[in-house]
Order: structure tokens, then C-alpha cells, then sequence
């Protein structure tokens, strides 16, 4: 009987570990690779960057057929990077060049949320939050219009489609997200007002956790660069947002070109017009694809590391790039 006893003991601490964890490890032969991208000339890159800097650019590959689409991406406290895509699926990995305990510089995948019926759409998480105290993330859903959280342990804990992104279209909604420093949530529909040349898109500010309280929200019009639509965004610690926007410039091979705009939501104002201005430019002639995720983590020197994925459409004619930047936010227009 104590041996028995021992034994469920400890079949049930494997049970509450493997819920606790993240549930799926990569097989011991299935390596994420960086390959290394040759860059353009510093002139050129700096006459489309501006007060970015592009210290280095890879092609992540994996063996995996769950790997790739990834639409939001996150930094956790230990060094890594969390990587959501449009599938419902994640990926946890320690860029090149950074460090981090020597636990976490084995990648992971597995499943954030579960297909209902095997339809994407009910996964189809497109930006993602995270407060760095509890653990918890957020994610925005499209289709759905939706956000859901997660809690520190990655299960969900809640849902809410708020009323104010009823409207917001089936393939054009909360595209981006940031979690503000005081608590407050920044909500941007990918969706423009215009048919051509769009520049305008609905926003929302959310006085805090959007599934606790969504009708505490501001609504507000985002204006930025025209023909770019909003798919990302962080907050900087002086407070101002950088927001990610991406194009399509050509259908079939698809070719993408991307701009980062920086706004200060201190000047949102409820049903007024917010504007976001560009600071660096994506151009297709740069080593681009179609850049979702944007992360930021802090420098020693007081500068930021500025990261960005790219979603590939789960099609072999794109490609999944990481991107790293450094900027001094000193040199940013205020």
C-alpha cells in the first residue's frame, strides 16, 4: 500500500506538471535554425530606418509542421521570445546573440488554444498582451472579434467580445493590442475606414482588463501612414507606443513592405483622431516579409532591442524572418 501510495503520488505531481507546463516539446532533432541574412549597405538601410539601427536578420527554419504563421510576439522574463500565430499555436525560443538560463535555449511549440472542429477561424489569434507581474496573456481574436486570457499557466480564464468591436469586420479586427504600463489596454482594428489608400482605423482604450470590464473603453480613430494598416504594437518605457503597420504590394509572389509609426497615447482622446507618425520604413527592397510581431526589451546603454516576425501564410513562397533593431528612443521625435 505505501509503495502504492507512492507511486499515485507521484503519477499525480507528472499529471499537475505536464497541465502546468507547456505541454509539447520539441522533438530532440527538430532544431530551430537562423540563418543568417546578408544586409544592404549601411546607406541604404539608413536611408529607409532612420534612427533604427538593423543589427541582424535571419530565416527561421523548423522541421515541424507547426511551425511558421506567427502574428504576435512577446518577451518573457527569462530571455526568451513567445511567438503566437494565427493557428492557435506557440512558439518559445532564445534569439541569437541574446542570453538566457541554460534551460530556455531549447525551443517549444505546442497549442495556446484548441480548434473548435478543426476551424482556424476560432483561433485565429492575431495580437497578443502580457502583464509582466501575473504571468497572464491576452489574446485578440479575429473572426471572433474577440479577446481571450490566459492564465500564467497559458489555460484560459476568460473571454469577451466586446461591444465596441462588433462592427469590426470578419478578417480585419483586433490585429493589434498593447497592455499599457498602468493597466490600461490599446486595441487597434486592422480594418480601414477607406476602400483605397487606407489611413484611417477604429481604436479602442480600455480602462483596464478588457474581460473584466469591457464596456470601460474609449473609442477613437487612428490615423497614420496612408495604404498601411496597423498589425502590431508595443509600448516604449517613456510611455509613447511604436506600432507596427504592413502592406501588400503584389499579390502573386506576395511582396510585403512595412512602416513603424510611434504615437503617444496620452493624447487619445475619446472619438477623436489619434495620430501616429512614421518613424522607419520597411521597404521591399530591404530583406522583408510580411512583419506581424513586434517586441521591444531594454539595453544596458539605455537603448531598446526592437524585434520583429514575420507570419509566412504556411506557404513555401514566404519565409519566417526575425529581425533585430536597436534605436535610442532619445533620438525618436517626440
Amino acid at each position: 500500500m505505501r509503495r502504492l501510495a507512492i507511486l499515485l503520488l507521484l503519477v499525480g505531481l507528472a499529471i499537475t506538471t505536464w497541465f502546468r507546463s507547456e505541454r509539447v516539446l520539441i522533438a530532440p532533432n527538430d532544431t530551430l535554425r537562423f540563418t543568417p541574412l546578408k544586409l544592404p549597405p549601411e546607406r541604404v538601410l539608413a536611408a529607409h530606418l532612420g534612427a533604427f539601427k538593423l543589427e541582424s536578420a535571419w530565416h527561421m527554419t523548423l522541421s515541424s509542421h507547426l511551425f511558421g504563421g506567427y502574428s504576435a510576439m512577446l518577451p518573457l522574463p527569462d530571455g526568451r521570445m513567445l511567438a503566437i500565430s494565427d493557428g492557435g499555436r506557440f512558439l518559445t525560443f532564445v534569439p541569437p546573440g541574446t542570453s538566457g538560463r541554460p534551460s530556455t535555449y531549447t525551443p517549444r511549440l505546442g497549442t495556446l488554444l484548441p480548434a473548435v472542429r478543426d476551424d482556424k477561424r476560432s483561433v485565429d489569434a492575431e495580437s497578443a498582451a502580457r502583464d509582466p507581474q501575473t504571468g497572464r496573456l491576452w489574446l485578440g481574436m479575429e473572426f471572433r472579434n474577440a479577446i481571450i486570457r490566459l492564465s500564467p499557466t497559458w489555460t484560459r480564464d476568460g473571454i469577451v467580445a466586446p461591444k465596441a468591436m462588433r462592427d469590426w469586420g470578419n478578417n480585419s479586427g483586433p490585429e493589434a493590442m498593447a497592455r499599457l504600463a498602468d493597466g490600461r489596454f490599446l486595441v487597434l482594428a486592422e480594418g480601414a475606414r477607406e476602400w483605397l489608400w487606407p489611413r484611417t482605423h477604429d481604436g479602442l482604450l480600455f480602462a483596464g482588463d478588457p474581460v473584466e470590464d469591457p464596456n470601460a473603453v474609449t473609442s477613437f480613430t487612428l490615423e497614420g501612414p496612408t495604404g498601411f494598416v496597423p498589425v502590431d504594437m508595443v509600448q516604449i518605457p517613456d510611455g509613447r507606443v511604436l506600432v507596427l503597420m504592413r502592406t501588400l504590394i503584389w499579390p502573386v509572389p506576395e511582396i510585403f513592405a512595412g512602416r513603424i509609426a510611434i504615437g503617444d497615447p496620452a493624447k487619445i482622446r475619446k472619438d477623436g483622431t489619434w495620430h501616429v507618425t512614421e518613424v522607419a520604413r520597411l521597404a521591399s527592397t530591404l530583406p522583408v516579409d510580411n512583419f506581424e510581431g513586434l517586441a521591444v526589451t531594454p539595453r544596458e546603454d539605455g537603448r531598446l532591442n526592437v524585434w520583429l516576425i514575420s507570419d509566412d501564410n504556411q506557404t513555401q513562397l514566404q519565409r519566417t524572418l526575425l529581425w533585430k533593431l536597436v534605436v535610442d528612443p532619445a533620438d525618436l521625435p517626440k
